[in-house]
């Protein structure tokens, strides 16, 4: 009987002193995500690293690539449509590709496949991967994550809707700021990406077509604007680029091409 007592007191004991325990079942709290930085520049470098300057504070570079000690460091992540090099990584997951008679439906601009969102427990699926890319970025770094192509479903021959690429991207966010990062809204300008939970946005062009203004409506100055053409460079700048960080860009964004900002 003495005996006993002794192990239930020290059971007890470890149920109320903290450190008793040399396990915890509870995970440590993740750290919020950082806000995107104003009043600073940004170089974007999806298609190779190249150094950086010491008057940009943002840099965007791609999921596979290293963060750049020091600066805003934001994660590219394709999340709606495949990247073209990476093919037979989707063909070997079954049902995760948009299909019309059979083939899967492309965004022949850019040579990629669409993810299919038609249905919740597919999207569960698919934000399964785009999660481990997502964590995968935090673990490296990163301090933000931007998910391109949310725009999807306007290139899906009426196969997508809006209702559903929005509630994917509900799904991502949630994983981006489950991993302590601050998460970016891509293309679809006129989205209010605050209440899908958008922290900052990437608009790519919106000089060229005249979007800038809706993009600022829901964020702000935390907005990064990326052109492709010299005269839609400047006409942004003229327009935003004492609010926002505003970089020029060749469409490849290969690390020899042009960069320029305000």
């Amino acid at each position: 009987m003495l005996l006993l007592g002794v192990l239930v007191g020290a059971l007890a004991l470890a149920a109320v002193v903290p450190g008793a325990s040399a396990v915890s079942s509870t995970p440590p709290p993740v750290a919020a995500p950082t806000p995107l930085p104003v009043d600073t520049d940004a170089d974007y470098q999806l298609g190779g690293v190249r150094p950086v300057p010491a008057r940009v504070g943002i840099v965007v570079r791609d999921r596979r690539a290293e963060p750049v000690p020091g600066r805003y460091n934001v994660c590219y992540v394709n999340g709606f449509q495949t990247q073209p090099d990476e093919r037979a990584f989707w063909r070997a997951r079954p049902g995760l590709l948009l299909r019309d008679g059979g083939r899967p439906v492309a965004d022949e601009e850019w040579g990629e496949w669409l993810l299919d969102l038609r249905t919740a427990a597919t999207r569960e699926r698919l934000a399964r991967i785009v999660g481990r890319w997502t964590r995968g970025c935090a673990r490296s770094g990163f301090d933000a994550v931007e998910y391109d192509n949310l725009d999807s479903f306007s290139r899906s021959h009426g196969l997508l809707t809006r209702r559903q690429a929005l509630a994917f991207a509900r799904l991502l966010v949630r994983d981006a700021h489950r991993a302590g990062l601050a998460a970016g809204q891509k293309n679809l300008p006129g989205l209010r990406g605050t209440r899908v939970g958008f922290d900052f946005a990437v608009a790519e062009e919106c000089g060229r077509y005249r979007e800038c203004g809706r993009y600022a409506a829901s964020y702000g100055r935390r907005v990064l604007a990326v052109e492709y053409r010299a005269r839609d460079f400047r006409r942004t700048c003229r327009t935003r680029g004492k609010a926002w960080a505003v970089v020029l860009r060749d469409r490849d964004v290969s690390p020899r091409g042009v960069r320029r900002w305000c």
